[in-house]
């Protein structure tokens, strides 16, 4: 008797699962705009902190994909600074990343538009230290490389145009919260 509620029950999940309409179709055009939450340097401390913000469009360009999925790339960018004050010593560290992008789409409920994908681009890092009594004073440095990070994500549509937006991830924050907006 389990084993057969057990099939009727994945049945009727894969049958739901299979009905749903893909969000993000080919030559669809999507703004992601975003709150970053969970990055290294924002916390308890800081003197002042810039939430770091985020962007990324994203362009459908294949359909198909898996049945029902499709595939969007586009480009990436984020910005976040931070300052801490601790006595007379102070540091300020800023972050931006440029990078290109892909996901792989596929719907699992209706108004939901799932994915997961990769970034690869340039990240660009800047961290100066001032005061009084620090063993490494004055010590500033700007350094800057390759930018590899993984994003999964969701998008509710509340109109066909208009969706709030949640990815979690690797990379420049752990959790960025925002809006998108289809064009």
């Amino acid at each position: 008797m389990k084993k057969l509620l057990f099939t009727l029950l994945v049945s009727v999940i894969a049958l739901q699962l299979s009905a749903q309409e893909n969000l993000l179709n080919k030559g669809d055009k999507v703004l992601n705009l975003g709150l970053g939450l969970g990055s290294t340097g924002w916390g308890t401390g800081y003197s002042s902190s810039m939430i770091p913000l985020s962007a990324s469009f994203e362009v459908g360009v294949v359909d198909g994909v898996l049945d029902v999925g499709s595939i969007g790339v586009g480009g990436f960018i984020g910005y976040a600074s931070y300052k801490y004050e601790w006595y007379t010593w102070k540091y300020k560290y800023t972050d931006l990343v440029i990078a290109a992008r892909g996901s792989l789409h596929y719907p699992l409920v209706e108004k939901l538009d799932t994915y997961t994908g990769l970034s690869l681009g340039y990240e660009a890092i800047s961290f100066t230290e001032s005061g009084d009594g620090t063993p490494t004073l004055g010590y500033s440095t700007v350094g800057s490389g390759m930018f590899l990070a993984w994003h999964a994500g969701a998008r509710y549509y509340f109109t066909d145009n208009f969706a709030g937006m949640a990815e979690i991830g690797y990379g420049f924050t752990w959790l960025t919260l925002g809006v998108a907006l289809k064009f």
